[in-house]
């Protein structure tokens, strides 16, 4: 047994966090209906074969969120005011919008590296510089998995990717 003792969350964070889950877990249900409405085709990799999985790790996340929240509700301690949270959140939609509208002109890459950096640093990342390299890089990976690899067409932007 360890000497530290356990810090207990709030109130606050276990309900967030069981909305979270219960958002994952309709998200997980839609993109897995959708994944096996998708027609078949005779390549080796269909356009299922990566909904698919991805719907169910969502599914698989969401409910472990909701039953972590479920065991944490009993002995979470009393809410404490978050004074910027709700500017956090208000950051958080503005640079999703950003997202939606900059896509067909900057490109998948460019746009992901960015939405990455904007969230990390609203969450508290200590690092932009970071950031920004760890979203250009998984974007980059992303997109050349997906439109290199998979052949599904990703925005590209006016550089080509």
């Amino acid at each position: 047994m360890s000497d530290t003792p356990q810090e207990t969350p709030d109130r606050h964070s276990v309900l967030a966090s069981a909305g979270f889950g219960a958002v994952m877990l309709v998200a997980a249900v839609l993109v897995i209906v959708d994944a096996v409405r998708l027609p078949e085709t005779a390549e080796a990799v269909g356009p299922a074969a990566v909904p698919l999985p991805v719907g169910v790790l969502l599914g698989v996340v969401g409910a472990a969120l909701l039953v972590q929240a479920r065991t944490q509700f009993a002995t979470a301690g009393a809410s404490e005011a978050q004074p910027r949270a709700g500017l956090r959140v208000l950051g958080m939609v503005v640079a999703l919008v950003a997202f939606a509208l900059l896509l067909p002109l900057l490109g998948y890459v460019v746009t992901s590296a960015a939405l990455f950096a904007a969230s990390a640093t609203l969450l508290g990342a200590p690092s932009l510089l970071r950031s920004v390299a760890y979203g250009w890089a998984l974007a980059a990976i992303v997109f050349l998995v997906f439109d290199r690899l998979i052949g599904l067409s990703l925005p590209s932007g006016p550089w080509g990717f």
